[in-house]
């Protein structure tokens, strides 16, 4: 008989281990506190490593006749400066977290699943056979900014690429083609902790400065209003596995700078790591400890040098005086495109 596994968050790494561990028709349950569909604070944007994951698993073909749009250009644009139009190493794919999240709970209830929508998980400890994926540890104030996000679906916006990222003094918003003539505007923007609360006036940070390149490419953008989410305390200094005491994959394990376009995959490659260990750990061959402490282990080795690298990139890209300079140059250096996009997946 196996050994039950209890996953606590439903998101992406959550139902995503939960799909992996129940195709070897392990024991599992999932909690999550909210329900499904609904719209998250999330690029849409699977570029990477990810989407082998999802071939692996089966479930690459389940996005696709879902509506899942394949991205294969990218653009970068500063205030006022626009990049040229690049092609990406290797295509990603833009599908809606509302459907998203939606498809995976589904899958992971036909395959025999339990599911737990709109239940907390009320056990303070995360011992043996309970793994972590409530997605991101709040941290409200890092080296002295306060960082959120922002993000809301739109449509009537025409785009110079599949992706654009426009980068301000307080951040960046990415743009990406969903199904349906809809693009996902999604932005991370950061505020002195100093300055107290200030009321979030979603679309009018969502849409950039006046006079800017991202406030022209948004001027005539419909909202639809029941897409609009935020997030604040996050961190995004990279953490190891090793420093947790529990069993945590995806967000809840660390993130990276979303500029990258790789936190998705990051999600989906950390649940497959997972599924191993704990199918051994299910099976008796060997301890929670053992399993806990191997998938930190190959978490850290797969994702250190591309936290590290993300890092910097996004030092670079929030110094204003850069901005323009990196938009204008970088793009034209065939071989540094590539080694940043190669380095930060």
């Amino acid at each position: 008989m196996s050994g039950s596994i209890t996953i606590v968050g439903g998101g992406l790494a959550g139902l995503t281990l939960g799909i992996g561990l129940r195709q070897r028709s392990i024991p599992v349950s999932v909690w999550e506190a909210g329900n499904y569909p609904r719209h998250r604070v999330c690029g849409e944007f699977i570029s990477g490593h990810g989407q082998e994951t999802l071939e692996r698993l089966g479930l690459r073909e389940l996005f696709v006749k879902a509506g899942a749009q394949p991205a294969s250009t990218a653009a970068f644009f500063s205030q006022r400066k626009s990049s040229r139009v690049q092609t990406l190493a290797s295509p990603a794919l833009c599908l809606s977290r509302y459907v998203m999240d939606e498809l995976l709970s589904r899958e992971f209830v036909r395959l025999g699943g339990e599911l737990h929508a709109g239940e907390r998980w009320r056990d303070a400890e995360f011992g043996a056979g309970v793994v972590r994926a409530t997605g991101r540890r709040v941290q409200p104030v890092v080296d002295g900014w306060r960082w959120y996000g922002l993000k809301a679906h739109a449509k009537n916006v025409s785009l110079a690429a599949d992706l654009e990222m426009h980068l301000s003094r307080s951040g960046y918003v990415g743009v990406c083609r969903l199904a349906g003539g809809e693009v996902n505007v999604c932005g991370l923007f950061r505020r002195p902790a100093e300055g107290g609360e200030v009321p979030l006036r979603r679309q009018e940070i969502l849409c950039g400065n006046p006079g800017s390149l991202l406030h022209q490419r948004l001027a005539n953008a419909v909202f639809d209003e029941k897409s609009f989410s935020s997030v604040a305390g996050l961190s995004l200094q990279p953490h190891k596995g090793a420093d947790h005491n529990e069993c945590c994959i995806g967000d809840t394990l660390t993130m990276i700078p979303p500029v990258t376009g790789n936190g998705m995959s990051m999600a989906f490659e950390s649940a497959e790591v997972a599924i191993e260990p704990l199918a051994n750990f299910s099976a008796g061959k060997i301890s929670w400890d053992e399993a806990r402490m191997t998938i930190a282990r190959c978490c850290d080795e797969r994702f250190a040098k591309r936290l590290a690298w993300a890092a910097r990139v996004q030092s670079v890209l929030l110094a204003p005086g850069l901005q323009g300079a990196l938009v204008s140059v970088v793009p034209r250096w065939d071989w540094l495109w590539k080694l940043l996009f190669e380095k930060t997946r």
